[in-house]
């Protein structure tokens, strides 16, 4: 997803002079093709992501269009002061890119996971909030957002995640995308664990279930039609993320069914506990141990089906 932002964002700069590119000490090289090309539009701003909000909110309202750059929770957390205030109250056109999802980076141990940042995120006034689940989405992604003119949130994953889409799907901010269509259970995913999802899917088509993938790729603003779609139409509709269950995907369509009154399916919520891990292994391993595995979430949604 990196490598693809990387090669999306240097493209767009040669059509839009606005484009500029500020990093927290990361992904130096995999920006030096930017950065030959317009060495006065990208800006290393080193270990100072706080300075580095504050900056790009300047250019922004300066009529400039700046991307921010960095690992997860030093692009969110440690700023997130200058995100609400800085760029959020002036609703100034700054692009939060996020890299390294969920547990992305497990082997560097709980201060680089990323489980809480969608929360964060999509509690800020006037913020959209974009979580792509492959490299053609990232591109996709990109290219909707030099269109409008708000604060945006992209969370990327890291490297070498699976390719989901043969080349750049239609990509609207705000509307979800069906991978495949199904009756019994409606797979509603954001970010990185759409793999994952699709897998679930095959498992469970396996046993006999019908299943609706779709990858919801917007988590503010909502998809309404679709969730309304999904919700009268499947028996059980189920969300999976990289993320904690509080504030996230899950949080905000449990809030949009509070504001929507009754719908006919139940609802399932999978993703990440309420917890920090003190213990420190990769990405595969922190996902077998919250049950995000295709496996685990077949499993579970096979008995959840059952139940109703």
């Amino acid at each position: 997803m990196r490598n693809a932002f990387a090669k999306t964002i240097t493209s767009e700069a040669s059509k839009d002079p606005r484009i500029t590119l500020l990093s927290g000490d990361i992904g130096n090289r995999m920006f030096d093709k930017f950065k030959t090309a317009y060495p006065d539009r990208f800006f290393n701003c080193g270990v100072a992501e706080s300075n580095m909000t504050g900056v790009a909110a300047g250019m922004a309202l300066c009529g400039l269009r700046p991307f921010t750059y960095t690992i997860t929770p030093f692009v969110t957390t440690r700023c997130l002061e200058q995100i609400r205030v800085d760029v959020c109250y002036h609703n100034a056109p700054v692009t939060i890119v996020a890299v390294g999802a969920g547990y992305s980076y497990a082997t560097l141990g709980s201060t680089h996971h990323a489980c809480e940042d969608i929360a964060f995120m999509r509690n800020l006034p006037g913020m959209t909030v974009i979580c792509p689940g492959d490299a053609f989405e990232v591109e996709a992604a990109v290219h909707a957002i030099i269109k409008q003119n708000n604060p945006v949130y992209l969370r990327l994953g890291k490297k070498g995640e699976p390719l989901i889409h043969e080349s750049a799907p239609d990509f609207e901010i705000g509307k979800g995308i069906t991978i495949q269509e199904g009756s019994d259970i409606c797979l509603l995913n954001t970010g990185n664990t759409l793999p994952i999802a699709i897998e679930a899917g095959k498992k469970l088509k396996k046993r006999g279930i019908s299943v609706k993938v779709v990858s919801l790729h917007t988590v503010k603003p909502l998809d309404n039609q679709l969730l309304k779609e999904a919700f009268t139409s499947c028996p059980l509709v189920a969300t999976i993320e990289e993320h904690s269950l509080i504030g996230g995907l899950s949080g905000a369509i449990a809030e949009w069914l509070a504001d929507n009154g009754p719908m006919n399916a139940h609802f399932c919520r999978i993703g990440t506990p309420d917890k920090f891990f003190h213990l420190t292994g990769s990405q595969s391993y922190l996902r077998k141990q919250t049950g995000l595995t295709p496996k685990s979430i077949a499993d579970l949604l096979e008995n959840r089906l059952l139940e109703i």
